[in-house]
């Protein structure tokens, strides 16, 4: 008897990539003949089917409309975009996507309320190099796509503290920051978010070296993932997660209210067009 050889894994993106080559097949299409109708670049649309590339999620919704396949290739893009991520993050975003509640403390704006520039700008650090701009997009697309769980239904409820060290660090292009600006002003105006900013004025924290994320899931389970020094830990001891919620509420007490958060971030709005 031969001995026997598990085959390679086949990753989330490259499975998109095999579906989409799939149903263009299935349509009669050529890459041509889809870009043609669909208005994206020919060599874009051959690089996704090749699973070079990680779309943004607009683009499986396009096409899912376009093939009429309801929301087959979004299902398989939520799956592909984890490629972008360590595996340490993988598991944390599986419960992110599926959380009913999530509290959030960033020093930074965080990514679930990032614009695309503003995004760009923040992972593109030092890299100048054509690889190094694939996988800056690649990871913007992944950023952006996460962005998707605040609108899918039913909505999460989500609070967020940003530090005011957040509002004091603008992006290089004022134009750039002036959208952030403007779009973390309508995130705190959404229904489902509660955005509160951790004044200079507070004081030191607990929490100056890093990111904390709180999520609860339909059945009551939460989990704790803090992040800092470019490593993350995810936290599923109960005694764990129930000090680091005590550790938010302590944030959340120093923090000014959502209104008052509103008024300070069209303050700074104002500074930047001044």
């Amino acid at each position: 008897m031969g001995e026997r050889v598990d085959a390679q894994p086949v990753s989330g993106r490259a499975m998109l990539g095999q579906t989409l080559r799939v149903l263009r097949e299935k349509a009669g299409k050529s890459l041509g003949q889809l870009a043609d109708e669909t208005g994206y670049e020919k060599s874009y649309l051959s690089r996704l089917e090749s699973g070079e590339r990680l779309s943004k999620v607009t683009v499986m919704e396009d096409l899912d409309g376009y093939y009429g396949t309801g929301d087959l290739l979004l299902s398989h893009w939520k799956a592909a975009r984890l490629d972008a991520f360590k595996d340490q993050y993988k598991e944390y975003m599986a419960l992110e996507a599926t959380a009913r509640i999530m509290w959030v403390f960033s020093l930074g704006v965080p990514g679930l309320l990032q614009t695309e520039d503003f995004a760009r700008e923040v992972l593109s650090g030092a890299q100048t190099t054509a690889d190094g701009d694939e996988a800056v997009e690649e990871q913007v697309a992944a950023r952006l796509g996460r962005q998707y769980l605040l609108r899918q239904k039913p909505e999460p409820e989500v609070r967020v503290i940003v530090d005011e060290f957040a509002l004091r660090r603008p992006a290089a292009r004022g134009k750039t920051w002036e959208a952030q600006l403007l779009h973390l002003e309508a995130a705190a105006l959404w229904p489902n978010v509660a955005l509160q900013v951790l004044p200079f004025t507070s004081g030191a924290h607990h929490h100056m070296n890093g990111s904390l994320t709180l999520l609860w899931q339909k059945d009551g389970s939460a989990v704790a993932y803090t992040e800092g020094n470019s490593s993350g830990r995810l936290i599923e001891d109960a005694d764990e997660v129930l000090r680091e919620r005590s550790s938010y509420d302590r944030l959340r007490d120093l923090a000014l209210s959502p209104s008052d958060s509103l008024a300070f971030i069209r303050g700074v709005l104002e500074e930047q067009r001044s």
